[in-house]
């Protein structure tokens, strides 16, 4: 009987750590109204939802104020190598810059893409931290849609053990429909890949006790700038 006991209290103890992250039912999401949106605040909601499920979410106002918090992120974390996307978000922050700034080994991986393969993957395995910005953000799930390119590579958000998103609010959609929408408007030019990041990779075990980081970023961070035209 005690047996029994300690066997029953083990297994309650382990679920109640694997609901750490619990996904709420939006009452809205019927079989007859599965249209969520994003509300009136469509940042706001990516946020929440990006943080229900694990991540850190940040939204700041002009590219002066991101780069101040980016150099601050990297500090905070004793960042040492960085490897990002090139892409025009990033551009416009001046990511390599910044980073360099901070003492940071800078890996684009655009210019990495027309180099040699082994120095690649020896800049992506080595890399602290992954910078991309995103194709599209889901405000009602709180997820990241990511397509790989030559200049996207999908290891920039996976190998690194944390992870760093930049985003302008241009980039978001309301709901996980509008994506299919797009989709399917640019069927004839997709990726071999898109990855959907939500939150940080987690993984649970017969016992079903989560745990994050296994299959790629334990630490995963989303970073909104606003208002990119009036402050830069």
């Amino acid at each position: 009987m005690a047996d029994r006991q300690a066997f029953l209290e083990h297994v309650r103890e382990q679920a109640a750590r694997g609901r750490a992250y619990r996904v709420a039912v939006n009452p809205e999401a019927t079989h007859t109204q599965s249209y969520v949106g994003g509300g009136p605040d469509p940042v706001a909601s990516l946020l929440a939802e990006w943080q229900a499920v694990g991540g850190e979410g940040t939204r700041i106002t002009g590219w002066s104020s991101a780069r101040a918090w980016v150099s601050q992120f990297l500090f905070r974390y004793k960042c040492q190598r960085v490897v990002h996307w090139q892409h025009e978000v990033l551009d416009r922050l001046e990511v390599g810059r910044v980073c360099r700034d901070a003492g940071c080994d800078v890996a684009n991986w655009g210019e990495l893409a027309q180099g040699d393969e082994s120095t690649r993957w020896q800049h992506a395995f080595a890399a602290d931290v992954g910078i991309t910005s995103v194709d599209w953000a889901i405000a009602e799930t709180g997820s990241l849609a990511l397509f790989s390119g030559p200049n996207q590579g999908r290891v920039v958000s996976l190998l690194p053990k944390r992870y760093l998103a930049i985003i302008e609010p241009s980039q978001i959609l309301p709901d996980l429909f509008d994506l299919f929408a797009r989709l399917e408007s640019r069927k004839a030019e997709l990726p071999s890949n898109m990855v959907l990041v939500t939150g940080p990779s987690k993984t649970g075990d017969i016992e079903l006790k989560l745990t994050t980081g296994v299959h790629g970023p334990g630490n995963v961070h989303l970073l909104v700038v606003e208002n990119t035209a009036a402050a830069t």
